[in-house]
């Protein structure tokens, strides 16, 4: 498989976890930043490899095989955001490029063994959940930090938004998986939230609120 066949198999798999309907041919290639046409032709080839099940006009979905395959490469990508985190001292913020590049290894057996060496984590430094080599996922009960009501307090479990930008303002704020975060108010007007993190109040915009997981306390 090419790396660019990976890539798609990446993309498609994160477009149908917020899409109960078939992933758009438009929707791929807005993600991708490239045409519509370039992104049917590589469908095209992937429904010849037996990875998607692909129809014009509605969609595209990921075949059995396609999943999994799909899943080795986010597990691939996980397993060495951790790696580069707990290990080379890398930032949060930084590894997810670098990953990108790591993430088209094709030794499963580097993998696995990455994998033990690493204490088989369950979570990358964004909270987002790794494979394991079967494919399964560990489910964890997450909402969003925007979901919660006042006086409902939450441990924060991961980030929906995983750009430096974003991981950079976090850190300003000492927010962090693991960060106990109450809230304090919601503002009616633009739905901001007071919350009080590490004994400290500061008031965060809706926008940051969506962007955070946390589990309820």
């Amino acid at each position: 498989m090419t790396f660019s066949e990976e890539n798609y198999l990446k993309t498609i798999y994160h477009l149908t976890s917020v899409s109960e309907s078939g992933v758009s041919t438009n929707a791929i290639a807005e993600k991708m930043e490239t045409k519509a046409s370039s992104v049917t032709d590589m469908l095209k080839k992937l429904a010849d490899k037996k990875l998607v099940i692909y129809k014009k006009y509605q969609g595209v979905s990921l075949t059995e095989k396609g999943l999994l395959a799909a899943k080795m490469i986010v597990r691939k990508h996980r397993l060495w955001e951790v790696f580069l985190v707990e290990k080379l001292d890398f930032n949060w913020d930084e590894v997810h490029d670098v990953a990108e590049q790591l993430e088209h290894i094709q030794s499963e057996q580097l993998i696995n063994r990455l994998d033990d060496f690493l204490g088989n984590p369950t979570e990358d430094p964004h909270g987002d959940p790794i494979p394991d080599a079967n494919g399964r996922i560990v489910k964890v009960e997450k909402h969003l930090l925007s979901e919660l009501d006042e006086k409902e307090t939450g441990i924060c479990v991961g980030v929906r938004d995983t750009s430096s930008e974003f991981l950079q303002y976090l850190d300003k704020q000492k927010i962090s998986l693991g960060t106990v975060i109450e809230v304090l108010g919601k503002e009616t007007f633009d739905q901001s939230l007071r919350i009080r993190i590490n004994n400290s109040d500061l008031t965060i915009s809706n926008k940051i609120a969506g962007n955070l997981f946390v589990r309820k306390m």
